[in-house]
């Protein structure tokens, strides 16, 4: 094959409804231009948007089922905690000849990319490894130049209560743009020019989407609200500057073929109050018959209304007054600990201290620095936790769709489900969750109930769930004939995710044109064939180019 030279953004949180809106209105010139002059090509995320692992699918080229990896927050049945872990596996391109650059594609660890340079995590959403780069000089030489990343408030921010925090966003975003696009050309085209294959991510849009998506959609409760005006105008304005950047960076480099992509798009956030506040206190209630979670009764005096917090106020701070904080037992641990070690014979705690020191200088020369493992304390599932061990089942904590575990006796520590009441649990909890309606609209709060990919629930991995919830649409609270009303709470994040993501690829030998719906998994197999290069793995999906033009 003949090798040619391929850049590929990344448009973390593109929603290509909403963007091929303003290209229509001419308010992004430059994707216009680019939409008109390549091949698109509808991309279908699948389940992939409950697992939250795209750029994780991109970078490994593999599928859940050949990663063994479900979703980015694990589980220890042995200890009933759960924690977000970094990214598992190398790219697919490490074991190849080619010379690849990136800036801040998330989930991509360089300790994982032996043939790789460039910087990660400068300002990616959800990087899920820590900042460092390659050369590893490079990243000084960065931050001198270009600085810190200007918009660290805005990355995850939740402004919708405020019309002022709106417009800040939709400023900081914009201006984080602008530097992201400098800072990719000179990368690209000065520092870094000897590359096969360049790719960048930029994460503005999914910040911006999840936290302003009211402003755009009129069907959203909160569109109402006095910020929407603001979130609308802001959520334009980081549009317009992401335009400006990935036209820049395309004409920076005009000898490669283009790739321009997102695995998935962004619609109204229809997870959060479900899956980190509803479902776990569904699960508590069926489990003691009482509940934990407590609300200001003037919010569940009216079920039917969205609660709206005033104008100073935030989600995260409200939510502390919710469920109480667990009591610690780490005191309590310690303390069985050194009454263990004082009953210990000398020569047994030599013989420990060797083995834990030889482990010590182990991990320490087998480490892989760039991984980074985050605790969920911050969700109100998490609160949840100490009462797991003795639930038939419990809400595992979520940023997408609900994740419920089983408490099966032989898989958990503490099991109390026998493996003759599987079937029956599972069947009890689905019922349970089909008889949830919305107060506010009187509709069924769950769309679908999947049940575990892996056939033997005792095989489940930390990553998986016996039942996976899909939710119907945005809701604050749900009711339960037997278990009562829950909620309502307010909205966290106005934006979520959505299955339908868009590729434009425009170079050589490229006919224009639609190209139909694929799957997202083609993109990596894409990526390959644009370059010319055989895969060193078998990847998941099929190459776009192999769809046929009409």
């Amino acid at each position: 094959m003949t090798r040619r030279r391929v850049l590929a953004i990344g448009l973390d949180g593109f929603d290509v409804n909403l963007a091929e809106g303003y290209m229509a209105e001419g308010q992004m010139p430059a994707l216009a231009a680019l939409r008109n002059r390549a091949a698109r090509f509808l991309l279908d995320e699948g389940p992939g948007p409950r697992r939250g692992l795209e750029w994780e699918n991109v970078i490994s080229g593999l599928s859940p089922e050949a990663e063994g990896h479900w979703g980015s927050v694990e589980f220890d049945p042995a200890c009933y905690t759960a924690w977000k872990d970094g990214p598992h596996l190398e790219p697919w391109w490490t074991k190849t000849d080619l010379r690849v650059v990136v800036f801040d594609p998330p989930a991509l660890d360089l300790c994982r990319a032996q043939n790789t340079d460039g910087i990660v995590a400068w300002g990616a959403h959800n990087p899920r490894t820590g900042r460092t780069a390659r050369p590893a000089a490079l990243l000084d030489e960065f931050v001198q130049r270009f600085g810190d990343y200007p918009a660290v408030e805005w990355i995850y921010g939740l402004p919708w209560p405020s019309a002022a925090r709106c417009r800040l966003m939709g400023e900081g975003l914009s201006r984080a743009l602008e530097v992201r696009g400098r800072a990719a050309r000179w990368l690209a085209a000065e520092r870094l020019p000897q590359w096969d294959l360049f790719f960048a991510v930029a994460g503005e849009l999914h910040g911006g989407a999840e936290g302003l998506w009211h402003g755009v959609d009129a069907g959203h409760p909160l569109h109402t609200h006095p910020s929407a005006a603001a979130a609308g105008a802001a959520m334009l304005d980081i549009h317009r500057s992401l335009d400006s950047m990935v036209g820049q960076l395309v004409n920076a480099v005009r000898d490669a073929t283009v790739i321009v992509f997102n695995m998935g798009g962004m619609g109204p956030n229809n997870c959060d109050v479900q899956s980190m506040v509803l479902l776990p206190e569904l699960l508590y209630r069926h489990a003691f018959g009482r509940q934990l979670l407590t609300l200001p009764a003037a919010w569940t005096a009216t079920p039917n209304r969205v609660p709206i917090l005033d104008e100073p106020d935030s989600w995260d701070a409200a939510k502390e007054f919710w469920i109480p904080e667990p009591r610690s037992r780490t005191a309590a641990t310690a303390e069985n600990l050194r009454a263990v070690a004082r009953r210990i014979p000398e020569p047994a705690k030599s013989l420990l201290k060797g083995v834990r020191s030889a482990a010590t200088d182990w991990r320490s020369r087998n480490a892989l620095p760039n991984r980074l493992v985050e605790n969920l304390d911050y969700m109100p599932c998490y609160r949840y936790r100490n009462h797991w061990p003795r639930m038939p089942a419990f809400a595992l904590p979520s940023f997408l769709d609900g994740r419920i575990r089983i408490n099966l006796r032989g898989r958990e520590r503490n099991g109390i489900v026998e493996m003759s009441q599987y079937e029956e649990t599972c069947r009890t909890l689905e019922t349970m969750l089909a008889e949830c309606r919305d107060p506010r609209t009187g509709e069924p709060t769950v769309a679908t109930i999947e049940r575990a990919s892996t056939a033997n629930p005792k095989n489940l991995v930390g990553s998986e769930s016996d039942l996976i919830v899909v939710w119907r649409d945005v809701a604050a609270a749900l009711k339960h004939p037997r278990l009562g009303l829950i909620g309502p709470v307010p909205f966290r994040r106005t934006g979520g995710h959505t299955r339908h993501g868009i590729a434009y690829l425009a170079g050589p030998g490229l006919e224009p044109g639609e190209r139909g719906v694929h799957s997202s998994s083609d993109v990596a197999p894409t990526i390959v064939q644009l370059l010319g290069a055989e895969p060193p793995i078998r990847l998941a999906g099929k190459t776009l180019l192999s769809a046929p033009v009409p």
